[in-house]
């Protein structure tokens, strides 16, 4: 089976960096030299996965669209709806019930920085030989932030725990989700928690009871970040800069994956370039393919 449809959470409220999010939506804060929302897009575009849907906050869809239109210059399709109040991650399911239809499904968080070699090949891997609900998990030093994985004696998944005071792994969950066609039923089933919020936690522990989850531990050539604090975000923005220019590393530039996976033509790549024209960016496209 193959999963063909992505869904970004472009929403929330975005507390943590007050007074920024008064004025603009913190998943179009630049990580350098692009809005982070294209690091979620290029690991659904990495994936193959080429109709998305972005949930946006009331009033902001617009932000989003001024940027991305519908997707037709990368070969994608981009739908967006709008996410009346922020309700938990599960909600995203919920309110692309329709997108969804039955098919299975890719979530992406818009403020989760998932980039590094060869994970193009990790994410097509999982999209074109989809069989089972399937999560991301990394090591961090600050689990009690995040869903925290807990193993038995072999090494096998218990339980998994939202935001622990006392974790009992140093495994998260990052987010990046991969599910099934149950999905949005199981979220549906899904009880408010003390924080008034639809747990991703929760979700994954039906999964887990049922014994339809599999696990996939990134290595560490693989960088997983958290853009979640004005800290973090400038802390990515300088790596993000030293990789690009002292090590002629590139990521997330959406056009040259589009052209990489046959999204558009290099006609099409070249008119973008020359539609850009005088940017940094342009020059980064131009360097990409010389």
């Amino acid at each position: 089976m193959k999963i063909k449809k992505g869904i970004i959470l472009g929403g929330g409220k975005g507390t943590r960096l007050f007074p920024l999010t008064r004025t603009l939506n913190k998943h179009l804060f630049p990580i350098y030299n692009k809005p982070m929302i294209y690091f979620p897009i290029a690991n659904l575009m990495e994936a193959g996965i080429r109709d998305i849907l972005l949930i946006a906050n009331p009033n902001e869809e617009k932000l989003f669209y001024n940027l991305l239109k519908n997707g037709e210059h990368l070969g994608i399709s981009i739908q967006y709806i709008i996410q009346p109040e922020p309700r938990g991650l599960p909600q995203a399911f919920i309110l692309g019930e329709e997108f969804i239809n039955s098919d299975p499904v890719c979530l992406n968080l818009g403020d989760h920085i998932l980039f590094g070699v060869g994970l193009d090949k990790i994410l097509s891997k999982v999209c074109n030989n989809f069989s089972k609900t399937t999560l991301f998990i990394v090591k961090t030093d600050s689990p009690k932030e995040y869903g925290v994985v807990d193993f038995d004696k072999n090494g096998q998944i218990i339980d998994i725990q939202e935001k622990p005071i006392k974790p009992k792994s140093n495994f998260i969950v990052t987010g990046l989700y991969f599910y099934d066609s149950d999905v949005v039923e199981y979220s549906k089933s899904l009880k408010f928690s003390k924080r008034n919020e639809l747990e991703i936690s929760d979700l994954n522990n039906i999964y887990l009871s049922k014994k339809k989850l599999n696990t996939v531990k990134l290595n560490s050539n693989i960088n997983w970040l958290d853009a979640g604090s004005s800290k973090r975000i400038l802390d990515i923005s300088n790596f993000i800069y030293y990789l690009e220019t002292e090590k002629k590393l590139f990521f997330a530039c959406l056009e040259n994956i589009a052209l990489k996976k046959g999204f558009i033509t290099e006609n099409q790549y070249y008119e973008q370039i020359d539609r850009n024209k005088g940017s940094e960016y342009a020059e980064i496209m131009k360097m990409m393919v010389s």
